[in-house]
């Protein structure tokens, strides 16, 4: 019984210092790894910041440029027909969006639908200012039935995604 309670007096106290060892050890393993954790993200943002910034930048310009206003600005040759200046402003409104395509990968998918629906939007402006005129209409006319479509328009979708863009980025600071 002797042996017993002598075996107990070593054992006993060796097990709490054995389990105190083990709490400490964890502890520190557990703040070592949040230590890593936030260099891993600090890191990641000082990469990821900057281009999702780039890509807020360039998503801005798509909807300045697509902005119907700008876009028949831009496009608008003198002597055009509407016929031709239709298929102009398509085709811009067509490749701004192409070029940009890969930056939804850094915004929500709300914001990507919103920019998705600006760019409808200004087609379908487009369309149906080119439906309503004669085929022998000139470039002007086109130009000025946008203008009247887009002032027509209540709910502006460019305005929309644009503020949806700066809302997002607007995280960041």
């Amino acid at each position: 019984m002797e042996y017993v309670i002598d075996l107990l007096k070593i054992l006993l106290p060796a097990g709490v210092v054995l389990y105190g060892m083990y709490l400490v050890i964890v502890s520190f393993i557990s703040k070592d790894r949040e230590k890593m954790l936030v260099d891993l993200k600090t890191q990641n943002t000082q990469v990821v910041l900057p281009v999702r910034l780039q890509a807020a930048e360039r998503l801005s310009l798509l909807l300045e440029r697509i902005t119907p206003n700008n876009l028949v600005r831009r496009s608008n040759a003198s002597g055009m027909t509407a016929a031709e200046l239709h298929a102009v402003l398509l085709s811009e409104v067509r490749e701004e969006f192409s070029h940009n395509f890969s930056q939804q990968v850094y915004f929500s998918e709300e914001t990507w639908e919103a920019i998705k629906r600006a760019v409808e939007e200004v087609t379908t402006i487009i369309n149906l200012s080119r439906q309503s005129l004669d085929k022998e209409a000139t470039g002007m006319d086109l130009a000025k039935a946008i203008f009247t479509q887009s002032l027509e328009r209540k709910n502006d979708a460019v305005a929309f995604a644009l503020r949806q863009v700066k809302s997002e980025i607007s995280i960041y600071f």
